[in-house]
């Protein structure tokens, strides 16, 4: 695993007009279960779908139906509290959450209160290089998500769409852990990671497939360390929740302004009311939704018409023997296995589709004879100098492109056999970065363009160290310059390179004009 120094929650100090004051941020993370069908019913779970299309007897709550609990989801619950460290609660049972609104056909909302399926767990938020920390879960629990209302279609109406109604949602609460707005959209980052990796939920924001309620409260300096003493939270402050966050960008404005705005009010003599708040991004404000509700202002009560739900530790250990390599692992294993640095590491492992590119590049450019271990003049590894041409040239082509990493223009194949040229001394680097543009815009094998535009790498030391020798010959001052102030002797390796148009290796050359000037 990756080796880490753990930090203690440093929280973000906001100075009022009167004290100082710090932030306490817990965040609930509604995340879409990714399955074909939905929690209780057999309807599609497509998005897209024309209006109300996907809608099955017990989604729209037709008398007599029964819901009938979708095993997958459960496994993909189940799979995602594995993947966050999480106690799997062999026995959990389903509640009814009583609250009327028109794109909830029920009046209640099956989930899980009182018995989650998912207990504590945590999530390792990565900081900086090396440095991270630990935001604790809470539970994980299971429950069905509502329609949607539509607003905007008619001035004298609103619509209801079903399709959603009954989709499979995982409820993620966080302890209150998280002290600062980087700090909270970083955990958005990484738990979302997680869940790609682990293939339970596609993360996909826009969509609402994976939104956040954030719950945020200021105290003074000294309140958090009685409240993690005395587990009282009446030491953090009241709370108010942001309500459907869909951004990282919204998530960190969202609280810096809640912050200030509570800060504000308390420093004025009033007090916070605890209620539930909705992001203005055009505003960028806050504004009242609607009073926080408690547990007991829905009237949970056990959901008759669904038994407890009893699963095996042999299911859960099957589960567990079939779970995928995740983030911190894969990242680890790069830097470890084929001497990535670091940021090359996180970068490449942020998304899972990007680290599978890289491990094809590198198992390609292996069965071409290429080590990727090995290393290289630099210092750094063969598999190191390919996570740089797809971090830095590949990456940066697909940011000024339509393409994605999964319809790239240079397949894994083209870029290993790029790499062989390098390796092989048939071209230089300058040579392959022109060979790349080349690739990109046009394709083709790169051996056979490199070999029809004449890109090939002056291998000859001798015709090398002849450019060189002359240009030292008619170069006496430089010379002394250089050996004086070492960083001159590149106007050398630069002239060579210029005579023999850029064909010849930069390595090679600076080698040689090291040797010849004694440097």
């Amino acid at each position: 695993m990756l080796d880490l120094t753990y930090e203690a929650p440093k929280p973000k100090v906001i100075s009022g007009a009167k004290h100082d004051w710090e932030l306490v941020i817990g965040m609930e993370i509604h995340a879409q279960v990714s399955s074909n069908a939905k929690l209780f019913s057999g309807a599609s779970t497509q998005v897209g779908a024309e209006p109300n299309s996907n809608v099955s007897f017990v989604d729209s709550a037709m008398p007599g139906m029964l819901p009938v609990i979708n095993e997958f989801c459960i496994e993909q619950a189940v799979r995602s509290g594995l993947g966050l460290k999480a106690q799997i609660n062999l026995r959990s049972a389903f509640d009814r959450k009583n609250y009327f609104y028109p794109d909830l056909p029920q009046g209640y909302q099956i989930s899980q209160l009182y018995h989650p399926i998912v207990g504590e767990g945590e999530v390792i938020v990565e900081l900086g290089p090396g440095v991270a920390r630990r935001v604790r879960i809470e539970r994980i629990h299971l429950e069905q998500d509502a329609g949607k209302s539509i607003h905007d279609m008619d001035p004298n109406m609103s619509f209801v769409d079903f399709n959603r109604t009954g989709v499979a949602l995982m409820e993620i609460v966080s302890r209150p852990d998280i002290r600062g707005p980087e700090e909270a959209a970083a955990y958005v980052v990484k738990l979302r990671q997680i869940l790609r990796y682990l293939g339970t939920c596609d993360g996909n924001m826009q969509n609402g497939n994976l939104r956040a309620d954030v719950n945020v409260s200021v105290c003074r300096p000294g309140q958090y360390e009685k409240y993690q003493e005395t587990q009282d939270f009446s030491h953090l402050g009241t709370r108010c929740e942001l309500k459907n966050m869909n951004s990282m960008r919204f998530i960190q404005m969202a609280i810096d302004y809640e912050a200030r705005r509570q800060i504000a009010i308390l420093e004025d003599g009033g007090t916070v009311v605890q209620e539930t708040r909705l992001y203005d991004p055009d505003r960028n404000e806050t504004r009242s939704m609607r009073s926080k509700e408690e547990a007991h202002d829905y009237r949970y009560f056990p959901c008759p018409d669904l038994l407890p739900l009893e699963i095996d530790q042999a299911w859960v250990d099957d589960i567990a023997a079939r779970m995928p390599e995740l983030p911190d692992a894969k990242k680890a294993r790069f830097m470890a296995d084929f001497g990535l640095t670091d940021y090359n590491a996180g970068v490449l492992t942020a998304e899972l589709a990007n680290a599978s590119y890289f491990e094809a590049v590198v198992e390609k450019a292996r069965r071409k004879g290429i080590d990727p271990q090995a290393k290289q003049s630099s210092g750094f590894t063969v598999a190191h100098g390919i996570s740089n041409m797809i971090v830095n040239d590949l990456f940066g082509a697909l940011k000024s492109s339509d393409f994605t990493i999964e319809t790239s223009p240079i397949s894994p194949e083209q870029l290993a056999s790029l790499v062989m040229l390098m390796q092989n001394g048939e071209i230089t680097s300058k040579m392959a970065k022109e060979l790349f543009e080349i690739l990109w815009t046009e394709g083709g094998d790169p051996a056979e363009v490199a070999a029809a535009r004449g890109m090939k790498a002056v291998t000859d030391t001798g015709a090398i160290e002849k450019a060189l020798d002359d240009l030292i010959a008619a170069n006496p001052a430089q010379v002394e310059k250089a050996k004086v102030n070492a960083k001159l002797a590149g106007w050398f390796t630069g002239q060579v390179l210029k005579a023999t148009g850029g064909k010849a290796d930069p390595a090679v050359v600076n080698a040689m004009v090291a040797q010849k000037l004694g440097l």
